[in-house]
């Protein structure tokens, strides 16, 4: 198990490497660079033409290994429940591939309409509940409370919420694949703990990519992973805490995106009501850039605040 979770981990990362590092320069040629929208800091301007769609990189990295290393586990085994989980993680950036497509094809800047994205955000989850009555069937209860039919009205609200605040952290550089790649180790030691081979795999095939995206990802980005990364990684982290039916640690282990979520929320019901606003801007981590925070030092405390909501969902769960 160790050795697949290592060649998992080796092989995204150079897989994701290579990929990027031969890539930004064709992507930079043919102009599908970040658009920088008016709303956002002024300072991102100068960002504006950077290479995005890096998600494809990694998450293309992360299937290889799968297929490589997990697939022949499942046919032998017949046991298919990680595949479902993570197809779940791969519908979600096919829908920020479309999202990401729109925006620099069709010169829509927003890409997608919020209504046509929740709706299909909607229906991605409803079919991925389905989906897990049939093939692997989630303990419904909640604090020992059997909840029945109310446990998956429940949980399509938070994996959608959760989902959508994974793409809201994607708004500095290297924030959402440092958060992320905390998390992915989060699931490496529980998969170590617990001897869950396709788990284990998983985990640690998704940190090797994101490490080896954020080597061209850190400040000063030369890519970005666009909606196509950010909403895979937050329906990854779903997928893997309902693998281990422990899906409502995603409010310790997404702490950060459960921040920028009601941070963003916060903001707009506030300055409806009073026509004033409480953060300087939303979602919060622009807050901290606007109270003079650096982008690495706004990474390097919410990459420590999610280990420590990681460390307290790792001790809820054992």
């Amino acid at each position: 198990m160790t050795v697949k979770m290592l060649i998992g981990a080796a092989a995204s990362f150079a897989v994701t490497a290579i990929l990027c590092k031969v890539f930004i320069p064709v992507l930079r040629k043919v102009k599908l660079g970040q658009k920088i929208l008016e709303i956002g800091p002024s300072w991102h301007k100068c960002k504006e033409g950077t290479p995005t769609m890096g998600g494809l990189f990694f998450t293309a990295a992360i299937f290889v290994s799968m297929a490589a290393l997990v697939l022949p586990y499942c046919i032998k085994s017949g046991d298919w429940a990680i595949f479902v989980h993570f197809g779940f993680a791969l519908a979600n950036g096919a829908t920020g591939f479309v999202d990401d497509y729109v925006k620099l094809f069709k010169k829509r800047n927003k890409g997608l309409s919020a209504t046509q994205k929740l709706i299909i955000q909607f229906a991605l989850a409803a079919a991925y509940l389905y989906a897990l009555t049939i093939v692997s069937p989630p303990v419904t209860a909640i604090f020992g409370i059997e909840t029945g039919f109310l446990w998956y009205v429940i949980m399509l609200v938070v994996i959608v919420y959760f989902v959508n605040c994974s793409n809201l952290t994607d708004g500095i550089d290297g924030l959402e694949g440092s958060v992320s790649a905390v998390i992915c180790v989060l699931f490496v030691i529980i998969a170590l703990r617990s001897g869950d081979t396709p788990l284990g795999v998983l985990a640690a095939s998704a940190a090797g990519a994101l490490i080896g995206y954020l080597i061209f990802n850190f400040h000063p980005a030369r890519i970005f992973m666009g909606d196509t990364g950010s909403l895979f990684l937050g329906g990854l982290a779903v997928g893997m805490l309902m693998y281990i039916d422990a899906p409502l640690l995603i409010f310790l282990v997404g702490i950060v995106w459960l921040t920028e979520g009601i941070s963003d929320i916060l903001q707009v019901a506030f300055f409806k009501l009073t026509g004033k606003r409480i953060f300087k801007m939303c979602p919060i981590h622009h807050h901290f850039e606007m109270c003079g925070w650096s982008e690495v030092a706004i990474v390097g405390v919410f990459s420590l605040v999610t280990a420590v909501g990681c460390a307290a969902a790792y001790f809820i769960y054992i």
